[in-house]
């Protein structure tokens, strides 16, 4: 057996072209996300009812694994705000329940995400991400914004308050106001100061800082990297003045914490949870997968087009699923592709998938060096970063376009964003998807049919409600414009009968299929009894313009047994011949 090639001298032939390459761009783009991630990656950890290291860690190993098995070199992995509030509604009741640690908790559910992902993508089960449509998604993103939002005003005002969404906060400040008035509900000072200025700094960044940088001389990309890692500017004033000032002005303002990265690696291992967590967290996980892989490709896919590259969707299963696998077993959370740290990331000018292996390596490097400094940090501030990072979900012109063009979509997104504030998420993606289901049935069982002639010295037939078009007494000529499946079999019996019934003068019927993409067994038993209750009447069935797969397997039921008309080419041939067997005018 020969020998392999020499794996030295490949992988430094790669380095050399790397380092002559894109090396430096990748460098570049990985010192602007480190610098991002470090007020996110604490934050989403705080969102999810973690403590800060855990967002870190989900932003170290993480970002590597997805290197190795992911197909995007833009999508930049690690915690979101969507799947953090996803998370912290998931695991807080099932720690409460075994009495384990949530971070134990977020381990066995990063856990099972990872072998979500892994039997998806086995089983080629990347296509299930059309159960979460349109309408849901932005419904969903929408009420996710919100209640996300909602739930940091009482860190961003010092509140006593919790809850995971608009009923259960609501709830909670009844109770509050009852046991010790509504004092309980005044905010605190200290850090209501603290959390507004923050909050202020931030929206006024996000809205004016790539003018201000344009106008102080810088070009248009760099000042827009810059307004978009202006919160690490906030986050380092925020330290200067609570570790520097006095005393009283950091009295009852609650802090981040110090980051201690061997304390993130010394949390248990997953498979160390009860079985009872595990069991609990199953429903949860393949839910939270679901919308990870959609968010993921979403982002994926457009930073993919942008650049003219392909994104593999069975592949990115394989590299989420290292991902949560890595999270899972080093002390971290849920991730997945976001969006705001990807864009960084693409318009800082990465090249490879080694600008995420050069951010986790900064990252890490950031936090050692400034670990105990963090520790200084508001948790109001941190509020105030997420309040600004998740407003900037909201989107309004799908709701407008949807009022539009399909008033029960529009229901449909404005439900599913409803229940997400005051139900949750899990009843509101649940009901959305069993909506869109249902939304999908109904259209189906009413297909889009119609009387079809041809236009006058052409061969080409089109709806007699919109042309002037050439018929035949003793023919109906109707076109489907859907699959025949069990949802519409009914239909297509009732209607063609309703409509023979009404032209006693009838000889033929032609079902012209372009539209038809496929006839499964109830379809096909549906125009078996159809040509068997016209043949009572005297009235031939024949099917024209059949698609070819459709004609191959209408072939193997023995059509000549049961159909009493013919299955002609194109509708210009059964036009023209029955035209001459009734001898009706052309």
């Amino acid at each position: 057996m020969p020998a392999p090639p020499a794996a030295p001298d490949a992988l430094a032939a790669r380095w050399r072209h790397y380092r002559a390459g894109p090396l430096g761009d990748d460098l570049v783009a990985a010192a602007v996300v480190t610098v991002l991630l470090v007020p996110q990656s604490l934050a989403y950890a705080l969102l999810a009812g973690l403590p800060p290291v855990a967002g870190v860690m989900a932003s170290l190993l993480p970002v590597l694994a997805y290197a190795a098995f992911g197909s995007s070199t833009t999508l930049a992995v690690g915690p979101v705000a969507v799947i953090a509030m996803m998370t912290s509604q998931a695991i807080a009741p099932v720690a409460a329940a075994h009495g384990v640690e949530p971070t134990l908790v977020a381990g066995v559910l990063a856990a099972q995400m990872a072998i979500v992902f892994v039997l998806a993508a086995w089983l080629r089960l990347d296509m299930l991400a059309a159960l979460l449509g349109a309408p849901v998604l932005h419904g969903f993103v929408t009420g996710a914004a919100l209640v996300i939002a909602l739930g940091q005003l009482p860190a961003l005002l010092g509140l006593k308050l919790s809850g995971h969404t608009a009923t259960e906060m609501a709830g909670a400040a009844i109770v509050a106001a009852q046991a010790g008035g509504w004092r309980a509900l005044v905010p605190h000072a200290g850090t209501a100061a603290v959390g507004l200025a923050a909050l202020a700094l931030l929206v006024g960044v996000r809205r004016h800082g790539a003018r201000l940088g344009r106008s102080a001389g810088l070009g248009t990309r760099a000042a827009l990297l810059l307004a978009r890692v202006a919160p690490m500017f906030v986050v380092a004033a925020a330290i200067a003045w609570m570790a520097l000032g006095p005393a009283a002005w950091r009295e009852g303002v609650a802090l981040a914490g110090r980051i201690d990265l061997a304390a993130g690696l010394r949390v248990a291992a997953p498979w160390q949870a009860p079985a009872g967590v595990w069991l609990d967290l199953l429903g949860p996980a393949v839910l939270i997968g679901l919308v990870a892989y959609v968010e993921s490709l979403a982002v994926a896919e457009a930073l993919g087009a942008r650049r003219g590259e392909r994104v593999r969707p069975r592949r990115e299963l394989f590299g989420l699923a290292a991902a949560n696998a890595a999270s899972s077993v080093s002390g971290g959370m849920p991730v997945t592709g976001g969006f705001a740290r990807s864009i960084v990331a693409f318009d800082a000018g990465a090249r490879t998938r080694m600008a995420g292996v050069w951010t986790a390596l900064g990252l890490a490097l950031v936090l050692m060096l400034a670990g105990n400094l963090l520790g200084w940090l508001p948790k109001a501030v941190l509020a105030a970063t997420i309040i600004v990072a998740v407003l900037g979900l909201l989107d309004l012109e799908p709701f407008r376009l949807a009022w539009r063009y399909a008033r029960a979509e529009f229901a449909l997104m404005l439900a599913v964003a409803g229940l997400t504030v005051f139900a949750g998420v899990e009843p509101a993606l649940l009901a959305g998807v069993v909506a869109a289901v249902a939304l999908l049935l109904r259209n189906t069982a009413r297909p889009h049919w119609a009387e079809v002639g041809r236009l006058p010295g052409t061969e080409v037939f089109r709806n007699i409600k919109r042309f002037a078009v050439q018929t035949h007494p003793h023919v109906l000529a109707l076109r489907i414009d859907e699959s025949l499946v069990f949802t519409n079999s009914r239909w297509l019996v009732e209607t063609l009968l309703e409509q023979v019934l009404a032209r006693p003068a009838l000889r033929h019927v032609v079902l012209m299929m372009p539209g038809v993409n496929g006839i499964d067994l109830t379809g096909l038993e549906a125009l078996r009894q159809l040509a068997a209750e016209l043949a009572q009447r005297g009235v031939a069935l024949h099917l024209s313009e059949l698609k070819g797969p459709v004609a191959d397997r209408l072939a193997t039921a023995d059509p000549g047994s049961w159909l009493t008309g013919e299955v002609f080419r194109t509708q210009h041939e059964a036009d023209a011949a029955l035209a001459m067997r009734t001898q009706g005018p052309r």
